[in-house]
């Protein structure tokens, strides 16, 4: 019996799919490695077994939270523990004691707002690794994590009171800051693997009692290697801080004591801008004299970057310069912390290195200059330079020696001379991070494909690791060391240290069998390398999926595959959009990431994943995919799933049968053209229990309503006010002329109400039904007749009443039309609430009354192609405001959420945002512009008439008393 039977018969949660070892094969480091495979535990006595059988077998145990390790100590090619699905629960918050017990897999800001919730928002838990919204308290404990406010705060370990952890002969023992002990003291045998490991320990210090002083603990951040100095006499013995930043090499953690802290009352965030990042890390030493929270740094290849995938707003409230501070102050007394920073910033002018600094009053300022920090890793990882000139390039950055440590006062003689380092091997870094601490993240140029460059990356590599000894520093100031800095650490310690590490490893782990390969008896660092074995193979795919710039030689579609470097924000449960599918399962098989990954063994010389195109790994992997393109603007480097996705279908179904959905809806454009000759006929037709039959027909799911089908009539006398060469192109798309063409009207009017003539057009399409069921010969050929029909030798703005049509004009339509005339008619798109925003910046106010207030569902296509703001930005302008936004996909996603398998999901993600903010809205408007979202708010409320929810054309139409009788007939 294998041990993979052995975990089933045991009724463990495994997988060991070939999909799911490609989604586990990755962290967010440079390596990959394949799993034997996957358990999801759902306790304590479970990960016990699994060790236990494992161990019988030999094979080797790694744990896993958030996956977002950047040294690859979250892979292995035994079996992997994902502890994020099943063991992510608070189990008590104590505010008096001020602490909480939580497993493993809680993800760190979901730690963070529960003890909040509990505490009526006077405790926190204190480290805020910018990973915090998908990585884990078990990652952090194993990592020794440390966060944004760690000048406050210091190290995980810092917080670790107690951890309960299952050894690797399968014992459950509870570590504490005075020692070892089993939890359950009837345990015979437990109890005497405790009293063993702690004899042992005891002798391990006895025997390096001088090593321990003088090597370990010398700077804040000194995370390589053990904390075996927590063991010694003064510190208490504190076995649980010894095993904080173990990287789960010596003891599988089940539980966390943590402790908590309480909240300032009164914080402000001071931004300052220098000419370069040592200009700005010379000032450390000033601001840390201030008793600030936080001092964190970014460098302008990382603002550009943001800007160039987000839009120009996503970044606000910078002072001039070239790299800036983020220095957060707090207290008890807003008056005395405002004081604080007035004083600061005018010691740090006397000084003369800062360039402009000012204090961010607003909150949504504040927000988005944390988000760039946060997003730092992803951002770095592909770089858009020159965005600003009109020429993008875009260069790839990779981990390796991203988590450099030294003390706060040598950070800038350090920086400098790592300038000079990378400079000397022609290498370029783009620095960030916590200089507060004198912790920097840096990700560099490395070729990681070829033999030549991998030399000259192992070679900076040691000669990095002997710098940032020279200045007193550590390898590893937050990730740990995992596969890529473990060989390094001789360069750090002495031999006597590292025999010691050895032992403390031995104590916990004597057959090695925890983790292999990190700390001590290391994994060769350039070994396993993900980039290596990347194919020559070119993937014909109908989308030109262009490069930005000349980043490698590779084949587009291969290079789009490896854009995902693995940081994981798909994973997060709040905060963006993306990634729907993954917040409503909680599976990795469903973000963005997994999907990624899967992707990246499709193409590889020796895949996990087989079959190419025709892979039922790969079509299994992109099911749940929603299409709601939220990643490609969410995610740090651009991953755009939904393009991927439709390219895959495309070939995958050249050979397989489709889905009926594929021609109901995939086809729809097609079909209103003939149901607007019989809407009357259909309306009366289509009662309840026909709707069924012929929704089963269509290969569609009979929980929903069919909407009511507009007639040619009923869109002739909407568009009575177009007018033929006027100042605006109006694209009346197939869902508003098929269901809603009493929008359009509302649309002209909201138009004329500004002076503004158009001219509708509902003879073009932008494809998107054959798009997004991936048939996409069909769709450039409807993408070339809609070129040849507005590629008219005017820039008239081209308004597209419907987001999803809209998007797919600006980002498809270039894409799949390689063409001067579709990137011309590409630029010229706006959704509606963009043509709104223009006509208020020439100064048009509504001349008619708007409501006060609305919700808003926040429309993923134009989130992501227009910007996140869009809507919001256009009802402001009108004058309207927003009580309330469900940020989040709708769910319904075009054809998705109508397809029988997917119903269910379908609306377990209109659970996430929309249907609350429904419950909320207290009679107010709901705004959707997108017909999708309309059948969803109709599904949620049980109201399927026109009025459930309202296009922003209705909410600002001047006829402000609307007679919807007769609008579809």
């Amino acid at each position: 019996m294998t041990v993979l039977d052995a975990l089933a018969d045991a009724g463990v949660d495994v997988d060991a799919s070939s999909r799911r070892r490609a989604e586990y094969s990755y962290d967010a480091s440079n390596y990959r490695v394949s799993p034997l495979g996957v358990v999801f535990p759902r306790s304590a006595a479970q990960v016990s077994s699994v060790v236990r059988t494992c161990a019988s077998h030999g094979i080797s145990v790694v744990g896993r939270g958030g996956g977002t390790s950047m040294a690859g100590n979250a892979i292995g090619d035994g079996v992997v523990l994902d502890f994020s699905r099943y063991m992510n629960r608070v189990i008590a918050v104590d505010h008096d004691a001020r602490t909480a017990v939580v497993e493993p897999g809680i993800v760190i800001s979901d730690l963070a707002a529960a003890v909040s919730e509990a505490t009526d928002g006077a405790l926190t838990f204190a480290p805020d690794p910018s990973s915090k919204s998908r990585a884990t308290v078990g990652g952090a404990v194993g990592n020794d994590a440390c966060g944004n406010h760690s000048v406050r705060y210091g190290r995980t370990a810092d917080h670790t009171i107690a951890l309960d952890v299952v050894t690797a002969d399968g014992f459950l023992l509870r570590a504490t800051r005075t020692g070892i002990h089993a939890v359950d003291t009837d345990d015979v045998d437990a109890v005497s693997a405790a009293e063993r490991i702690r004899t042992e320990l005891e002798a391990l210090v006895s025997d390096n009692l001088a090593g321990l002083r003088l090597e370990l603990g010398r700077i804040p951040r000194q995370v390589s290697g053990f904390h075996l100095s927590t063991l010694l006499p003064e510190n208490g013995f504190d076995v649980a801080r010894a095993l904080v930043g173990s990287e789960g090499t010596c003891a599988i953690t089940v539980a966390v004591t943590v402790a908590l802290v309480p909240v300032p009352s009164a914080a402000l965030l001071l931004s300052l801008g220098y000419e370069d990042v040592v200009e700005a890390a010379e000032d450390v030493t000033t601001i840390l004299e201030f008793s600030p929270a936080a001092v964190e740094g970014i460098d302008e290849k990382i603002v550009e970057t943001m800007q160039f995938r987000r839009g120009a707003d996503s970044v606000r409230g910078l002072p001039s310069g070239n790299a800036w501070l983020y220095v957060d102050l707090d207290g008890e007394d807003a008056a005395e912390v405002e004081d604080k920073a007035q004083r600061l910033l005018a010691r740090l002018r006397e000084l003369g290195r800062v360039k402009d600094g000012r204090v961010v009053d607003d909150p949504s300022e504040r927000k988005s200059l944390w988000r760039v920090r946060e997003d730092g890793a992803g951002l770095s990882a592909r770089l858009v330079e020159g965005a600003r000139s009109g020429a993008p390039v875009e260069s790839e950055s990779w981990p390796g020696w991203e988590d450099s440590a030294v003390a706060p006062e040598n950070l800038a003689a350090y920086l400098a001379d790592f300038r000079d380092l990378l400079a000397s091997h022609s290498l370029t870094g783009v620095m960030y991070g916590h200089f507060g601490a004198g912790c920097m993240h840096v990700r560099i140029t490395f070729d990681q494909r070829t033999e030549h460059g991998r030399a000259i990356m192992h070679r900076f590599l040691r000669e990095a690791a002997e710098l940032v000894v020279r200045h007193g520093g550590s390898l590893s100031g937050e990730h740990g060391d995992g596969r890529a800095r473990s060989e390094l650490l001789p360069i750090m310690y002495s031999t006597s240290m590292l025999d010691a590490f050895a032992q403390f490893k031995r104590i916990w782990d004597p057959a090695g069998l925890l983790n292999p390969g990190s700390i001590t008896d290391p994994a060769p660092l350039m070994k396993d390398l993900a980039l290596q074995g990347i194919p020559t193979r070119e993937w014909k795919t109908t989308f030109e999926l262009h490069q930005i710039g000349a980043a490698t030689d590779l084949d587009p579609f291969v290079h789009a595959a490896q854009a995902c470097v693995g940081v994981g924000r798909c994973r997060s449960s709040s905060g963006g959009v993306m990634c729907p599918s993954y917040r409503a399962t909680g599976d990795e098989k469903d973000s963005t990431r997994g999907r990624a990954r899967v992707l990246q063994d499709m193409v590889r010389t020796a895949p996990t994943v087989r079959d190419g195109w025709a892979s039922k790994d790969v079509k299994d992997s992109l099911d749940l995919c929603l299409s709601c393109k939220a990643c490609s603007s969410d995610c740090p480097v651009g991953v755009d799933m939904a393009t991927y996705k439709a390219e895959f279908l495309d070939h995958y179904y050249a050979s397989e049968r489709r889905p009926l959905a594929h021609y109901s809806l995939g086809w729809l454009p097609r079909w209103l053209a003939v149901t607007s000759r019989i809407a009357p006929l259909l309306d009366r037709v289509l009662t309840p229990r026909t709707s069924t039959w012929a929704a089963t027909l269509a290969g569609l799911t009979t929980e929903r309503a069919f909407p009511r089908f507009a007639s040619r009539r009923a869109v002739r006398s909407q568009l009575a006010e177009s007018v033929p060469g006027g100042d605006v192109v109006v694209v009346v798309d197939s869902f508003t002329k098929g269901f809603r063409p009493h929008v359009a009207g509302a649309a002209l009017r909201v138009l004329g109400d500004a002076g503004r003539s158009a001219e509708c057009r509902t003879d073009v399409c932008c494809g998107l039904t054959w798009i997004s069921t991936g048939q996409l010969s069909t769709a450039r050929k409807k993408l070339q007749r809609t070129v040849d029909a507005l590629d008219d030798g005017t820039d008239r703005p081209i308004v597209v009443l419907e987001p999803s049509c809209a998007a797919a004009l600006r980002k498809d339509l270039p894409e799949l039309v390689d063409s001067g005339a579709a990137r011309r008619v590409a630029s010229r798109v706006q959704s509606f609430a963009g043509a709104v925003i223009d006509q208020a910046a020439g100064g048009w106010t509504p001349s008619g009354p708007v409501p006060a207030e609305v919700t808003v569902q926040t429309h993923c296509h134009e989130y992501a192609v227009f910007g996140e703001a869009t809507q919001r930005k256009a009802l402001a302008a009108a004058g309207v405001g927003v009580v309330d936004e469900a940020t989040g996909c709708c769910g319904l996603a075009g054809n998705f959420g109508f397809e029988p398998d997917h119903y269910d999901l379908s609306m377990k993600v209109a659970e996430q945002a929309l249907a609350p903010a429904i419950e909320r809205s207290g009679g107010r408007p709901v705004l959707t512009d997108g017909f999708s979202c309309h059948m969803q708010v109709r599904q949620l409320t049980g109201d399927h008439s026109d009025d459930a929810s309202s296009h922003l054309a209705e909410i600002l139409d001047p006829a402000t008393i609307h007679d919807r009788r007769d609008r579809h007939s």
